[in-house]
């Protein structure tokens, strides 16, 4: 392949990535307006609080369960079919919302809420998973931030616009925007140059090798065929590993990684559900202003870390990898405790700027760490963390709003963030200690490979007074790893 061929090939991959995420961005437009009138339309509908919280708890128990079964989903369908089917079924369910008869509402309600939080979850493993295969080596940092950008820029406007579609055009329209913008988005999936029916094994580049290339069998590695009374046992009697296990197994710390997320979405839940109780403490006339800025600021600052990680990405060819994930963890979490430290305006702004920076950095290194991963350990991977993350967001909400009954929303945002602290602490040392490990592996085969050569000691002297060694390959440049990444990253 020539290298304008390659380049055009590349601009292609480009162009048709974009379209995707501008349809990812209206449909998250729709998500997030989703939340607000969906929630606000239960409680209308059944005039109970607490079936706004069940409401809630359908969603992510959904979002649950469709996280444990998104790489069984994707080895029977292709990733463009999944992505189109699951915006198709949120825009289905909401029709059906708008077309079901006043007794039939509340019922109709919570199968929306379990179809949105199913084909919401699906729809982002697939997207996460199927990055590498779209945009090709190297740009995964990329198509992280690009994605993250348009979904931050998407979140501020379905948040600040809900309030006066709702109030302005009723619920009805609201639905029915929200159904427009998951049909846009099923539409530039459309236009991916992906199969878009069942999956066959030899569709994905790496499918069916592992990361250290042995043969996997839906990401269960080279273990004997299951037996034929399909109970999930080997014929030798063994129970099979699953495959979610054999993802975590196979990168360094990724285990730990994926439990800090859990954690880390714990403590999101903390500051999503204290921010209106405090913004309420600080001005109760308008209880809204504090949260529209903070939220608007917090936007501004994940767009604004995208550029720069872009730039940075173009400019070094490298990512900010593992250990950028716990720095920016340990940041993230400091800001958010600190937004609800009472201090004046000016820097409760600065610090609503940096936790959405922060919050940014960590979304797109643990992103693009996790697609280094070869398929489908990448999809066991994807769909586990999807898994993890909504358990945490779920009990988050269950205990924060238990607990801001009794204590303060600093005390509460405080522990559910400071145990993020805690385990990122503990991450970042142990990614630090992989890397000297790696180090000095590195050098020992360095020194036996010059035991290995005759004379290859004096002419390294010889190329160290000639100033050759300079621009020798690895730790040279600046190329060591991080101890938790895998071929391909």
């Amino acid at each position: 392949m020539t290298s304008g061929t390659a380049s055009g090939t590349a601009a292609l991959q480009e162009r048709r990535y974009r379209i995707l995420v501008t349809g990812y961005a209206i449909s998250s437009y729709g998500t997030f307006l989703n939340v607000v009138a969906l929630s606000l339309y239960v409680y209308a509908v059944t005039d109970r609080a607490l079936a706004v919280g069940m409401f809630m708890a359908v969603r992510l128990a959904a979002g649950f369960v469709a996280g444990l079964a998104a790489a069984a989903v994707l080895a029977r369908w292709s990733a463009k079919g999944v992505m189109f089917w699951a915006n198709v079924a949120q825009a289905a369910a909401l029709l059906l919302l708008v077309l079901a008869p006043d007794g039939f509402r509340t019922g109709t309600l919570f199968a929306v809420s379990a179809v949105v939080g199913a084909s919401g979850t699906l729809f982002m493993v697939t997207l996460r998973s199927s990055i590498p295969d779209m945009v090709g080596e190297g740009r995964h940092t990329w198509a992280n931030s690009l994605m993250v950008s348009g979904r931050s820029m998407a979140m501020v406007a379905g948040f600040a616009s809900s309030g006066v579609v709702v109030s302005l055009l009723g619920y009805t329209a609201a639905f029915l925007v929200d159904m427009a913008t998951f049909l846009v988005c099923a539409l530039t999936v459309l236009l991916l140059p992906m199969p878009m029916g069942p999956a066959r094994g030899n569709e994905r580049g790496n499918e069916g090798k592992d990361s250290q290339g042995k043969d996997v069998e839906d990401g269960q590695g080279s273990q004997e065929e299951e037996g034929a009374d399909g109970q999930g046992r080997r014929r030798d009697g063994r129970r099979r590993v699953p495959a979610a296990l054999v993802a975590l197994g196979a990168v360094p710390v990724l285990g730990l990684m994926v439990a800090l997320r859990g954690i880390d979405a714990l403590g999101s839940s903390s500051h999503n559900a204290a921010l209106p109780v405090y913004s309420t403490e600080l001005d109760a006339d308008n209880p809204a202003v504090f949260v529209s800025v903070f939220w608007c600021v917090w936007a501004l600052g994940n767009v604004l870390v995208q550029q720069v990680l872009q730039r940075y990405t173009k400019r070094t060819g490298r990512s900010v990898g593992a250990l950028g994930f716990g720095l920016g963890t340990i940041a993230m979490s400091g800001t958010f405790i600190l937004a609800f430290a009472g201090l004046p305006w000016a820097a409760t702004v600065v610090i609503a700027l940096l936790a959405g920076a922060a919050d940014g950095l960590t979304e797109v290194s643990y992103t693009s760490h996790l697609q280094t991963l070869p398929s489908p350990l990448r999809t066991h991977a994807f769909g586990l963390s999807a898994t993890v993350e909504n358990l945490g967001f779920g009990v988050g909400m269950i205990v924060v709003a238990a607990a801001l009954d009794v204590f303060t929303p600093l005390s509460v945002v405080g522990v559910a963030h400071g145990a993020a602290i805690v385990l990122a602490l503990v991450y970042v040392a142990r990614v630090l200690r992989g890397r000297g490990e790696a180090q000095v592996e590195e050098s020992q085969e360095g020194e036996e490979a010059q035991e290995a050569v005759p004379g290859s000691e004096a002419r390294e002297e010889k190329q160290g007074d000639q100033g050759e060694g300079e621009s020798g390959a690895g730790p040279a440049r600046g190329g060591h790893r991080d101890g938790a990444e895998v071929s391909g990253g």
